[in-house]
Formats: structure tokens, sequence, C-alpha cells
């Protein structure tokens, strides 16, 4: 089983904004988006900070978030980045599986990726990360340049919300009728 530190698995920038998005589309009835905490076994507890400092994953998890979105089951992973470049290694092969037997069940799964050195967000939709999941399979490269990327899906920060994936769940949807 893998271990981690405390150290290294503080939280993401990224999910606190996904998380106070989500607070204000439920306050405004838009949507109902829970976070998925990543089920873990303590192994290590500092007594005086009485923090975890050392546990091991309990099972693999699943994506990030999920919930519904005016009736539409959603599922969707946070992902960041320190450069323009995204590795495919970030995301893993169960996580895959599961967004695409969630679609299967008339869901809608998607990433949501940070680049940092850029400071723009990217709505990913799952067949989009099919086709370089793909070309990763098939020995082909095993990350994804920023250039590579749809640009009519990077994120415009609105004012009020901090991560407003909903405007890009919308165009995925329509994209999806046509």
């Amino acid at each position: 089983m893998a271990t981690w530190s405390s150290r290294g698995l503080r939280g993401s920038d990224l999910e606190e904004f996904i998380n106070r998005t989500n607070e204000i589309y439920l306050e405004k009835g838009l949507a109902l988006i829970q976070k998925i905490p990543t089920p873990i076994t303590p192994v290590k507890i500092d007594e005086e900070n009485r923090q975890i400092s050392l546990a091991y994953f309990e099972k693999q998890s699943t994506v990030d978030y999920i919930g519904a979105v005016q009736g539409i089951p959603v599922c969707f992973d946070a992902k960041e980045c320190q450069s323009l470049t995204f590795p495919l290694q970030n995301i893993h092969e169960h996580q895959v599986a599961f967004m695409e037997n969630f679609e299967k069940q008339k869901g809608i799964s998607f990433l949501l990726i940070y680049f940092k050195a850029s400071g723009r967000l990217y709505y990913m939709r799952l067949r989009e990360l099919q086709k370089f999941w793909e070309r990763k399979e098939s020995g082909g490269r095993k990350s994804i340049r920023i250039e590579e990327l749809d640009d009519s899906f990077f994120f415009v920060i609105e004012r009020g919300y901090v991560v407003p994936y909903l405007g890009m769940l919308n165009r995925d949807l329509e994209m999806r009728e046509d």
C-alpha cells in the first residue's frame, strides 16, 4: 500500500478554489458537488500538533468530486502541474476506467487541470483525455502540451466564482448534442 507524508499532501490551492466554488453553487441552488475524501489509515500521529504525519491509503481513490448539476450526474478530478506540460502519469488507469463507467451510466466526467506556470485552468472532457491516453498507451507521448489543448476550454475567471466550471460543463453538453 502507498504511504504519504502529511507534508506532501496538504491539499492544493486548486481544490480549495473548487471547494469554495461548490459552496457558492450550492448556495445558489445550481449544483450539489461533494469532495470525496481519500480513505486513509493513520500510522503515525504527531501528538503535539494532533496531526497525522504518516498514513497509508486503504484503497485506490476514484475521482475528487462527485454530485449532480441540475439533475445531471457529474464526476471530476482536479489536477495541477508546475509547467506547461501535463504528465499523464498524474492520472491513474483506474480513474480513467471509473470516469468511462460513469459516462456509460449517463453521467458527465471531466478533469480540471491547473497549469501553474501560466496560471491557466483547463476543462478537459473525457473523450479528449481518452485521445491522449490512447496515444500514451500506443507508445506515443506520455504528456500533454498546453498548446495541444482547445483554447475554448480554458477558463476565464468570473466575478464571484473562483473556478466557474458550470459554463464549461454546459459547453461540453452542447457539444455532445451535435
